[in-house]
């Protein structure tokens, strides 16, 4: 391919990554999120791209959040404090987000049951997050105190665990939507954007992140300022399936310019590009490889 061909697959990638965001806004849903602290900041962050994007009618229903919790607690709650319940009830929800910690559990059917007989056209998103402790090890209590050099993680293993997470949850996630009749519930595949945004990390083609431990807080996981980011992008692009590319730099990262004033356009565009890369790829998300 000679550089005039390139130059025209350039700008024809080009104008098709612009159109849309140039695109007249989708109608906004009604979303929920049940959630842990891995999870909880989509909430708002979702609503804040959708609102970039022009999508003035998205509507926050409400968040259920609770520390390192199983989706199961959510459903479980006392009926006084169980907001998700009564809004799946009433039909005001057009997206479930979910988030388990590790495995899926049996929350999410009794969830998706729920809001089908009240919205048939109801879509539930399962968050396939990145591994805490850089391992897979789905096991109960949580080891939060584990000593971990996020650093001196070798991604080629830690895609090996990620791989197989993956399919674990989309193994379960398959049978539930084989139990329902149709394709209710979707992935969102957070934790391979991670390992796509730590090999750049690693490459030195990550504006702003120096070291694969700039994306967290502590040795557990929980995810800094670009990790969340990176986050809701996917989430955006599942939920109102289209991509994230071109929107306006995350309010998260205007909000910490004092934080980092190095958290700039280059590294937002960077987070859109994985994001949507992350979400095409994935076979669960409900995005096809292949859309624009």
């Amino acid at each position: 391919m000679n550089l005039k061909h390139l130059f025209l697959l350039a700008l024809i990638q080009g104008t098709a990554i612009r159109s849309i965001a140039a695109d007249s806004p989708p109608a906004g849903i009604r979303m929920f999120t049940c959630a842990h602290s891995f999870h909880a900041f989509v909430y708002r962050q979702v609503a804040e791209a959708a609102l970039d994007a022009g999508i003035k009618d998205h509507v926050s229903v409400g968040l259920s959040s609770i520390g390192g919790s199983r989706v199961i607690q959510h459903w479980d709650l006392e009926d006084d404090k169980h907001q998700a319940k009564k809004a799946l009830t009433e039909g005001k929800v057009d997206v479930l987000t979910l988030s388990p910690i590790w495995l899926p559990d049996e929350g999410i059917a009794k969830f998706a049951k729920l809001g089908l007989d009240h919205n048939p056209n109801l879509r539930i998103t399962v968050q396939k997050f990145w591994l805490p402790n850089d391992t897979y090890e789905p096991i109960y209590p949580l080891d939060t105190r584990k000593k971990v050099d996020h650093n001196a993680t070798v991604l080629t293993e830690l895609k090996q665990h990620q791989d197989r997470y993956d399919r674990d949850v989309d193994d379960y996630v398959r049978s539930i939507n084989q139990q329902l009749g149709k394709e209710v519930i979707v992935t969102v595949p957070v934790g391979q954007a991670a390992w796509m945004l730590r090999e750049k990390i690693i490459a030195g083609e990550a504006p702003g992140l120096k070291s694969q431990s700039d994306l967290f807080y502590d040795t557990w996981g929980h995810p800094t300022h670009p990790l969340q980011i990176l986050s809701a992008y996917c989430h955006f692009a599942v939920i109102y399936r289209r991509s994230p590319v071109g929107l306006p730099l995350a309010r998260d990262f205007i909000r910490s310019k004092k934080l980092n004033p190095q958290w700039d356009e280059k590294l937002n565009r960077l987070l859109q590009e994985i994001a949507w890369e992350a979400v095409t790829r994935d076979p669960m998300s409900g995005i096809k490889a292949t859309k624009k």
